[in-house]
């Protein structure tokens, strides 16, 4: 016999309460596991697929893992140093971005720049504001991130949960299955399964879009010649996860650092332009329907909902569960609302009215 439902209700609310303060006590603490866990389901289907083309789960894993590390010891290697570069050179060359302007506004439109002017004042404020603060933040978002990701952590934990995640994925996945409560067991595999869906076409999807987008951007740009078309294509590709916004903040960088590096030079300028351009109809047209889909169930503005509220509450951890949680109380209250349209409360009980 079925728990009532005031007890489940109970139980589900303190499960949620124990989550939540997990998070909020030992956030630092389970940040190595938690993005082991996201590599681990990020390249199950790999290794599912390699165990079809004959290989055992342990060399499948063994296979991945390898892989995975080279690829990231080469961008650590190669690509970080550079982009590290690219940032500080940013920060240092803003003071003379901001006389630019301030030359740019002078000659355009005097009357703004008066003396005393609020425009005046600003602009001359940002360039040095930037230069004092900037490598300042900068640095200290390292130092945090050194804090809270621990080197060690990375180079050494993440790859270890994620290799033993990886490898036992389909044991766990089964021995969670025995645990479900026997009366609610094919309703909570179907819920799991639709959430499992939106992950993978999100997730997996929208991370393939991501690193093929930055990659694409970087290079473009640093062909054409934008001095900082690392940094661009990097902040391009990594804020294409939240919808619209990679979009515009890039494109808006990169147009803006080209107005001052191409001043004049509007071929150059206009190739700028048209790289973003280009990227876009590739990834509303091409890259999203066919690695990400229609049928996510992620609107927009409830993913950048659930970024926002889980950043502020739980710091980066929080960033990270944010997704995976947003799409679990999406399937939620999809089922809920379809549980809803067909009971008795929304029905009611009147009879249907006589011709």
């Amino acid at each position: 016999m079925a728990l009532p439902v005031r007890q489940q209700v109970t139980y589900w609310g303190i499960a949620c309460a124990i989550f939540i303060l997990v998070l909020w006590y030992l956030g630092d603490i389970i940040m190595p596991f938690i993005l082991g866990g996201a590599i681990a389901y990020f390249l199950d289907p790999v290794a599912d697929r390699l165990e079809k083309m004959g290989l055992s789960r342990v060399m499948s894993t063994v296979i991945i893992t390898l892989s995975t590390l080279v690829v990231s010891i080469i961008m650590l290697l190669a690509i970080v140093p550079m982009l590290i570069e690219q940032t500080l050179a940013l920060v240092e060359l803003a003071p003379s971005f901001a006389n630019d302007l301030l030359n740019f506004f002078n000659t355009r439109f005097p009357e703004l720049m008066q003396d005393g002017s609020v425009v005046q004042r600003s602009l001359q404020s940002i360039g040095e504001t930037v230069k004092d603060h900037g490598g300042q933040l900068l640095q200290g978002f390292l130092n945090s991130a050194i804090s809270v990701i621990n080197i060690v952590a990375l180079m050494v934990i993440v790859p270890v949960v994620a290799f033993y995640l990886l490898l036992d994925w389909d044991n766990m996945v089964a021995k969670v299955d025995e645990l479900l409560p026997r009366d609610y067991a094919p309703t909570i595999r179907q819920l799991a399964s639709e959430i499992d869906h939106t992950l993978a076409a999100f997730i997996r999807g929208m991370g393939s879009v991501c690193m093929m987008l930055g990659a694409y951007y970087a290079i473009a740009l640093m062909l054409v010649g934008l001095q900082f078309g690392l940094v661009v294509g990097f902040v391009a590709g990594v804020l294409t996860f939240i919808p619209y916004i990679g979009a515009l903040i890039g494109g808006a960088l990169a147009i803006g650092l080209g107005l001052f590096q191409f001043w004049g030079d509007w071929v150059s300028l206009g190739m700028v332009a048209a790289v973003f351009v280009f990227g876009q109809i590739i990834e509303g047209n091409v890259l999203t329907p066919k690695l990400v889909g229609s049928s996510v169930g992620l609107h927009p503005v409830w993913l950048i909902f659930a970024l926002s509220v889980f950043g502020a509450l739980f710091g980066f951890v929080g960033m990270l569960v944010a997704v995976p949680l947003a799409a679990a109380i999406g399937v939620l209250a999809r089922f809920s609302i379809g549980q809803y349209t067909g009971s008795k409360l929304y029905s009611g009980h009147a009879s249907p009215p006589e011709d």
